[in-house]
């Protein structure tokens, strides 16, 4: 059992280190006790867009310093922030939405951290991933019921994005996927000319949102579905399995 103060959560001070927190991938209810307190106790917080995260904030009556994080300066911030770290400050990294390092930027910072024997502590909280595979009817059906595989994003590029579905290991396990609401219907009719038609997917949609959507059934028929609106929005996880 570990006898780190942040662990035990017994009113002494944050413990310095790299906090890794999972905010709410939609419904602001998710975030956790922990994350309320870890973020509010922090020296700053990095963020993959401070405007949004600024919003999270803003809701919990937080008023923590904090500093961008994303894409286009993670390299350079991450070596910043380590330097802060190694000197003895508590910094917290949060994603737009969800967990750190999923998708998302986080990576580099936390092996960054640990190269600098700096500890790193996984908050944790929603992720779309998981969220959509304990809902989606495939966990627990297929031949290995307990075996999945997240993927993140496809490639946008229609070849690129068929040679990595046709790569895929038919073992019986879950793929997860994220894709973006306007390559869905395009996403979808490669798994049907790779797969058939007949492949099973779940496409779970707005997941904690209050349009929150869960597609199930034959790919042909999910794309249908999908077709004919106006329009597809929202953030998506593709889930088949193999």
């Amino acid at each position: 059992m570990s006898t780190d103060p942040e662990r035990e959560d017994n009113g002494r001070p944050l413990a310095p280190g790299l906090y890794l927190v999972a905010t709410p991938i939609g419904n602001l209810e998710d975030i956790t006790l922990r994350a309320l307190r870890v973020l509010r106790s922090v020296d700053r917080i990095a963020c993959e867009d401070t405007r949004q995260t600024q919003k999270l904030l803003n809701h919990f009556g937080i008023h923590t310093p904090t500093v961008s994080y994303h894409m286009h300066n993670e390299a350079g911030r991450a070596a910043e922030l380590t330097a802060e770290l190694k000197a003895g400050a508590r910094i917290a990294v949060v994603s737009d939405a969800g967990t750190p390092g999923i998708a998302d930027p986080g990576g580099q910072i936390a092996a960054a951290a640990i190269a600098a024997s700096v500890p790193v502590f996984p908050v944790p909280g929603a992720n779309a991933a998981i969220s959509a595979l304990i809902a989606s009817g495939i966990a627990g059906a297929g031949e290995a019921p307990e075996r999945f595989t997240f993927h993140g994003f496809l490639p946008a590029k229609e070849g690129q994005r068929k040679t990595a579905l046709e790569a895929l290991t038919r073992d019986g396990g879950t793929q997860v996927f994220y894709e973006a609401p306007h390559r869905i219907l395009d996403t979808l009719a490669d798994v049907a000319a790779i797969f058939g038609a007949a492949q099973h997917v779940v496409v779970a949609r707005e997941l904690t949102k209050l349009h929150e959507e869960f597609l199930r059934g034959p790919v042909s028929e999910v794309r249908a579905t999908l077709a004919g609106r106006a329009s597809v929005r929202g953030e998506i996880v593709l889930l088949f399995a193999l």
